[in-house]
């Protein structure tokens, strides 16, 4: 799912380094007629190797370079000398990135550490030079190992955003309004379905200097697990955050029901889903009095904590603060 800077899928080729030929020399000097074998070994091919960096949100870099070619070792020389090993093709990437081969689609690896590095494509081994095969009925072997060829393979980078909290809705429930306004991100707003179409993340500050990151991710809809809407492109996204938030705004026909269907599509997409810790906020509380608010909460959904919010009048949002960083921590 791609929108101006933000990637979170690509499929990328990339091949690790030969490695390099032995060399079958014999040693001459001056007064050194027969010197026997001295061929040094190849230097072994370049790895391909990915790298977590903290520092990086997106594969958009990946974007216009899919195809990545490690250097090839050097050749072994005379006396012995080892030849240069080939020089590795590091990828950086960001941090919660999966791995996939691209004609089985088994997950390989994963990168969740700042400076991991996973080497994908290990390059060839240097061949062994001619002095490795001197015996004693063969004193001067005139060959030597060439270089074993690099491996080549596609690949499937995936990024999962990596957040401490989630937030889960129908389009249009007041998500990126509550992230703008907890931090100091960004996010497009509007009053229309689907205005965020791409994860947005923001810091939200709290008590003593410390704080948390939460995640506004493309809004649910019934049917999403299956592909519809928007689909696994944002559901894959939920699957790394600690804590759930769903908010669910007050204008709502029946915030139960909405709130069983976005259970339902977390379920049929991850059943692991339903075991992170969730809470409930009802977003666009500003226009309640007491009375409605009384009505609203006898048909709230049993089993979850909820709050009532509202994101431009700022009302709740010291104690929905409050209640994530417990949760949390």
């Amino acid at each position: 799912m791609t929108e101006g800077n933000f990637v979170d899928y690509i499929k990328i080729y990339a091949s690790s380094g030969k490695g390099g030929r032995g060399s079958a020399h014999l040693h001459r000097e001056k007064y050194i007629a027969k010197g026997g074998p001295d061929g040094g070994d190849g230097g072994r091919g370049g790895h391909v190797i990915f790298k977590g960096d903290k520092s990086m949100w997106t594969l958009f870099h990946l974007k216009f370079k899919r195809h990545f070619r490690a250097v090839g070792g050097g050749d072994g020389g005379s006396s012995r000398s080892t030849g240069k090993d080939g020089t590795d093709v590091i990828i950086p990437v960001p941090l919660g990135t999966i791995i996939r081969d691209a004609d089985t689609d088994e997950i390989l690896y994963e990168i969740t550490d700042d400076g991991q590095e996973i080497i994908v494509l290990e390059g060839g081994k240097g061949g062994r030079g001619n002095w490795h095969f001197k015996s004693p009925t063969n004193q001067t072997p005139r060959y030597a190992q060439p270089g074993i060829d690099g491996k080549e393979a596609w690949f499937r980078v995936e990024l999962k955003i990596l957040a401490d909290v989630g937030l889960v809705g129908f389009p249009n429930a007041g998500k990126s309004t509550l992230l703008s306004v907890l931090t100091a991100a960004k996010p497009k707003i509007a009053d229309y379905a689907f205005t965020t179409l791409k994860p947005n993340l923001g810091i939200v500050e709290y008590r003593n200097h410390q704080s948390f990151v939460m995640a506004d991710i493309p809004g649910i809809i019934e049917g999403a697990a299956e592909g519809k809407g928007l689909g696994h492109y944002f559901l894959r996204h939920i699957e790394r955050n600690s804590l759930l938030l769903f908010l669910i705004p007050a204008d709502s026909d029946d915030i139960k029901k909405e709130y069983k269907i976005l259970l339902n599509e977390l379920k049929q997409h991850n059943p692991e889903l339903l075991d992170k810790d969730r809470l409930l906020a009802i977003s666009k509380t500003d226009m309640l009095d007491d009375e409605l608010k009384a009505e609203i909460r006898a048909e709230l959904p049993e089993g979850i904590e909820t709050l009532f919010i509202s994101s431009v009048a700022q009302l709740g949002l010291t104690e929905l603060k409050d209640k994530l960083w417990s949760k949390l921590n």
